[in-house]
């Protein structure tokens, strides 16, 4: 089993930055690939930022969020980031955390929900206009 923990949400005006950290626990070495998902208030899930694992080579970001979002990984800390600039009201959302138990997901499918077995509880981020 893995656990992720979540950390580093808040309310911040637009423009602003945070920087989102997912602590992971258990089962689990630098191997896994993992990723950042969101759901807003009556809206679906959706997927923000993919890192594979081992050296995190291969990333891929949503559309909407390409050059302001960053995700990273610290293997020795078994750690995941994502930091948000420019962030805007539209980036209100409860962020997540989640991992496989594969190195990489399929092609094409990094931001696809189904994809991953392990999920966090959750950061709130609230951007102010």
């Amino acid at each position: 089993q893995v656990q992720l923990v979540e950390s580093g949400g808040g309310s911040v005006q637009a423009g602003g930055s945070l920087r989102l950290t997912c602590a992971a626990s258990g089962n689990t070495g630098s191997t896994n690939s993992m990723a950042w998902f969101r759901q807003a208030p009556g809206k679906e899930r959706e997927g923000v930022a993919y890192i594979s694992g081992g050296g995190g080579g291969w990333i891929i970001y949503v559309d909407s969020v390409k050059g302001r979002f960053t995700i990273s990984r610290d293997n020795a800390k078994n750690t995941v980031y994502l930091q948000m600039n420019s962030l805007k009201p539209e980036d209100t959302a409860m962020y997540y955390c989640a991992a496989t138990r594969v190195w990489a997901v399929v092609p094409g499918s990094e931001l696809s929900d189904n994809r991953y077995n392990y999920w966090g509880q959750g950061t709130q981020v609230t951007v102010s206009s």
